[in-house]
């Protein structure tokens, strides 16, 4: 696959994350705060990928936001900024998937959007030139 066709799909499958989340905190009840907390999680894993791709960096098969945004900083320094942020969403990649885990709270879920949100918006912001409306996906603004 050619590397724009691989960018694009990291940005739909990333973008499809977060819209579910969303999705689901408005639609369903109960609200399955779990849930929503992981596909944030995976989310934000997705657009981080993404960068290192689009610096033909092959991105390793984990779920360590932390990791991957330390990565990312050796490419742009200002993704220092997101790294609280990551630490806080690596949480929900696997231990909301388990039920003898931590029970998560509307706050949690909350926070969980707000990160993946600020993590899509800081890469959207960072590589302006890849976002084009000719590159858009179908889901601009979940």
């Amino acid at each position: 696959m050619d590397k724009q066709t691989e960018l694009r799909l990291w940005i739909e499958i990333a973008d499809n994350d977060f819209a579910a989340a969303q999705h689901m905190a408005k639609n369903m009840w109960p609200v399955p705060y779990e849930i929503i907390c992981f596909h944030c999680q995976q989310a934000a894993e997705k657009y981080l990928k993404w960068v290192l791709v689009l610096h033909d960096i092959d991105p390793p098969k984990i779920h360590d936001l932390e990791e991957l945004e330390k990565l990312c900083e050796t490419i742009i320094p200002q993704f220092e900024t997101l790294y609280e942020r990551c630490a806080v969403l690596t949480e929900y990649a696997v231990h909301t998937r388990y039920p003898d885990e931590k029970q998560l709270e509307k706050q949690d879920m909350n926070r969980a959007l707000e990160y993946a949100q600020s993590i899509r918006e800081f890469i959207r912001n960072q590589f302006p030139e890849q976002f084009t409306t000719n590159n858009e996906t179908a889901i601009e603004k979940p």
